[in-house]
This record gives C-alpha cells, sequence and structure tokens, in this order.
C-alpha cells in the first residue's frame, strides 16, 4: 500500500511526505555548489567567481533539455494518479532518449558558450579559471542528465526518499573529493579549480548509481513493466515534447538571462563581481532548496489533476506554500539580522583588497534580498502548480518574462546611466515584485483546473464510440 495514502489527501502532511525529502536533495545540490565556491574563496576570490560563472554556464548549456526532461515528474504523476503505472516507464524510456540526443547536442554549442565569455568584460584571470572550469563540467553533463531523468521518476509516483538518499550520498562525495582534490590532501596535488570540477562530476557520478540501483532493483522492475517499457512510443514522446518544451525553453531563457546579468556585475569589476558572487550564493541557499517545494506541489497536482480531483490539487498547492514559508522565514531572519557573519563566510585564508572592499557591498545586498524571500516562497509552489498541470506555457511565459525585463534594466541602470551596484540592486528587487503578481493572477484564474493531460476511462469509450459512428455515416 502506498504509504501517501494514510496522509490526508493534499495536506500539510502529504506534502511533507513528497516535498521534504526533496527538498532536502534540492538543499543538497546546494551544498555541493556552495562547497566549490567556499573552498576556492579560501585561495582567491576570483577562483570563486570563476567557478560561478562557469558553473552557471555549464548548468545552462544542458538547462533546456534539463527542464525538458524534468516535466517527466508531471507526466509520470498524471499516469501515475490515472492507474497506469506502465506508462510511468515509458515516460522514463523517452526521457533516457531524449537526454541521450541531448549530449552530443549540448557539446556542439560549446562555442556559443566562449562567444558569452568572450564579450562580458571580465578579467583575464578570471576567465583563464573560467574556461578550465566549464569545459570539464560541460564533458560530464551525460550524468547530470541521467541523473535528473530517474530523479524525475522517483518524485512522480511520490518516492522521493531514494532521491533524498542519492543526492546525500552525493554531497558527502562532492564535499570529501573537493577538500582532497582542491587542497592537495592525502598525499595528492592541489588541483585548485580542476579539482573542485572533479569533485563536483564525481560526487554527480555517485547519486546517479543509487537512483539508477532504485529504478532496476526487480520490484521495481516488477511493479512498473519497466522491461516492456524499452520502446520508442510516439504519442508518449509527443506529451513530454509538448508540455515539457516550455519548462525546458523556460529554464534555459532564464538561466540565460541570470548569466548575463551575473556577467554585467562582473563587468563592474573585481570588487562588484565579488560582492556579487557572495550574494547569490546566499540566494541560491535561499531559493534551491524550494524547488524542493515546486517539485512537490507539481508531483500532487499533477497525480491529483490525473484523478480528475482539481479540489484536492489546490489544496496541495496551499500546503506547499505554508511549507515554503516556513523556510523561507529562516532565511529572512538570517539575512535580515546577521548579513555581516553570512558573507564573512566568503573571508580568504590571507585578507585581499578586493574582498575588504567588496565586504560592506555584499553586506548591503544581503539585507536588502530579505525581502523578496517570502513571495519567492509562494511564487515558487503557484508555478509548480501550473506545471502539475499542464498550464506550462503560461509557467514559462511569466517566469522568462521577469528574468528577461531585469537584463536590459540592470545594464541600463549600471552601464548607460552609471549607477551604482546598491541602486541596480533594489530596482531588480523591485521588478520581481511587481512580476509575481501577474504570477499570483495567473494561478487564480484557475485556467489550469480545466486542461487534461491524461484522459479518463469514459472520454477514451466517449472518443471511439464517435469515431465509430462517423465513420459508419461515411
Amino acid at each position: 500500500m502506498n504509504k501517501a495514502k494514510i496522509y490526508p489527501q493534499g495536506g500539510i502532511k502529504e506534502m511533507m511526505a513528497i516535498a521534504l525529502p526533496m527538498v532536502v536533495s534540492s538543499a543538497c545540490d546546494t551544498v555541493m555548489i556552495f562547497t566549490d565556491r567556499l573552498f576556492l574563496s579560501r585561495l582567491n576570490p576570483e577562483l570563486m567567481n570563476a567557478a560561478m560563472s562557469g558553473g552557471l554556464t555549464s548548468f545552462m548549456m544542458m538547462s533546456f533539455f534539463l527542464g525538458l526532461i524534468g516535466y517527466s515528474t508531471a507526466l509520470v504523476a498524471q499516469y501515475f494518479g490515472a492507474g497506469k503505472k506502465n506508462k510511468s516507464a515509458v515516460v522514463v524510456t523517452q526521457a533516457m532518449v531524449i537526454a541521450l540526443v541531448a549530449y552530443p547536442v549540448i557539446l556542439l554549442c560549446r562555442p556559443l558558450a566562449f562567444l558569452l565569455f568572450n564579450n562580458s568584460g571580465i578579467s583575464s584571470a578570471q576567465m583563464a579559471s573560467q574556461t578550465i572550469y566549464f569545459n570539464i563540467l560541460l564533458s560530464a553533463v551525460i550524468f547530470s542528465l541521467f541523473r535528473c531523468v530517474f530523479s524525475s521518476f522517483f518524485s512522480g509516483i511520490g518516492k522521493t526518499k531514494i532521491v533524498m538518499k542519492a543526492s546525500l550520498f552525493a554531497m558527502f562525495m562532492n564535499v570529501f573529493l573537493n577538500y582532497i582534490l582542491i587542497y592537495g590532501k592525502l598525499g595528492l596535488p592541489a588541483l585548485g579549480i580542476r579539482g573542485a570540477a572533479y569533485g563536483t562530476i564525481l560526487g554527480s557520478i555517485s547519486g546517479l548509481a543509487i537512483l539508477m540501483w532504485g529504478y532496476f532493483k526487480k520490484e521495481n522492475r516488477d511493479e512498473y513493466h519497466i522491461r516492456q517499457s524499452f520502446c520508442f512510443d510516439k504519442e508518449t514522446m509527443g506529451k513530454l515534447l509538448r508540455f515539457g518544451y516550455p519548462a525546458g525553453a523556460e529554464m534555459f531563457f532564464n538561466i540565460l538571462a541570470f548569466n548575463i546579468m551575473v556577467m554585467i556585475f562582473y563587468s563592474c569589476g573585481p570588487v562588484a563581481a565579488t560582492a556579487a558572487t557572495i550574494v547569490f550564493n546566499w540566494d541560491m541557499v535561499s531559493f534551491i532548496p524550494l524547488i524542493g517545494v515546486e517539485i512537490g506541489v507539481t508531483s500532487l497536482v499533477g497525480r491529483y489533476m490525473g484523478a480528475q480531483n482539481p479540489q484536492i490539487a489546490e489544496r496541495s498547492v496551499l500546503s506547499g506554500i505554508k511549507m515554503g514559508v516556513v523556510y523561507s522565514s529562516i532565511i529572512l531572519v538570517l539575512f535580515l539580522g546577521f548579513p555581516e557573519i553570512l558573507v564573512n563566510f566568503f573571508k580568504p585564508d590571507e585578507a585581499t583588497e578586493i574582498f575588504e572592499q567588496a565586504r560592506p557591498l555584499a553586506v548591503f545586498m544581503v539585507r536588502w534580498a530579505c525581502l523578496y524571500v517570502l513571495i519567492e516562497a509562494v511564487i515558487v509552489a503557484l508555478t509548480g502548480a501550473l506545471r502539475g498541470a499542464g498550464d506550462s506555457f503560461w509557467a514559462m511565459a511569466l517566469s522568462v518574462g521577469l528574468h528577461w525585463s531585469l537584463v536590459p534594466i540592470l545594464y541600463v541602470l549600471l552601464k548607460v546611466f552609471g549607477f551604482s551596484v546598491k541602486v541596480g540592486w533594489i530596482v531588480l528587487i523591485a521588478t520581481f515584485f511587481i512580476f509575481s503578481f501577474f504570477i499570483y493572477l495567473r494561478y487564480k484564474s484557475g485556467n489550469w483546473k480545466k486542461i487534461k493531460m491524461v484522459p479518463d476511462e469514459n472520454e477514451i469509450l466517449a472518443n471511439i464510440h464517435d469515431d465509430f459512428h462517423e465513420r459508419a455515416d461515411l
């Protein structure tokens, strides 16, 4: 019996049973990224900045396919809610096909990243390290794509504990290997930023191994008819592409816009770059765990919409909001009350003029960031609801619209009119508030409740009946 059935449907306990492991899983991914930059900051602020920009660009290169593959969470959940478990495994096979096709495409697009680097105005010292880090990570994106495939399956069927376990193991491996490889411990040479990249890859591979073990073990093979799922299914692939491409496009364009914004800050000099890197590291801590809440909402909304129960789907959204606000309230207190301590986490072992000049700017930016953390928790849950129900185009349009409005605003403020980084940061936060209201309006309209990705049996029989009479008339 599915353990989730003992909880009130759509309630906070059911949401926590699915979302909490995903929050922990997302937090583990945060720790992996955070650790790379934290360890490198002890050596040199520019190495930390290089890891931020190089890692972000590597993620951007695969983000479309991660978003597309990740939408299989909603499709798996809808088939699972409709009682079609065998089709859930078919979704996974189609996602694996996409991952295999995506890998060479991503590698072929490498020159586009170099074009972005060369026009970013970044210092030559940072550029050299950034390119090394980017190249190593990009060569191994296939492991991240497959990790997304299997993670999405378990998220869709509500068995998120194995995703959490895989992420915890990957995190511990990453932190351990980073420490050894970056600093040259246990008799190994100090590899610096190369070691950070290798540690990240090896940690990701270890997490993937656990997910694959869980997917292919006998009980799971038998329950979901996995052996029979290894075939190309035109209908399922069509649904995954149709409903998933907006999620993929959204992720790609959002990460591209964010990457450009980071580089605009970086082009203002090493002091602004260091302050921005510190703030975006802590912003990542506030945001990425909320992705776990979004996945939980997407999974439950998808499940209950597949079961033709929009009322319980809506209750699940409210539960996700409550869960996200609790976490974000803790972040708000940290950002508002202890910004100096948070900034000093990234203080180099040997004092540098760049860090000392960046410290007061970073403190200012962290403190102002507390204004949007609670709104962020609500918007993440609402976006997850839209995706889970199949209203992915509007989720994409609103999110992409927000990010790409920020790019010209920041550029004009900092590069055309020459305003300070502080002014640019405050205006970005204000713009986020405005666009968040439009996402709320789309959710409130209720159009997402009318979308049906998986027809019920009565609709299928009705379609067959209508088709029979149309043929008879002919």
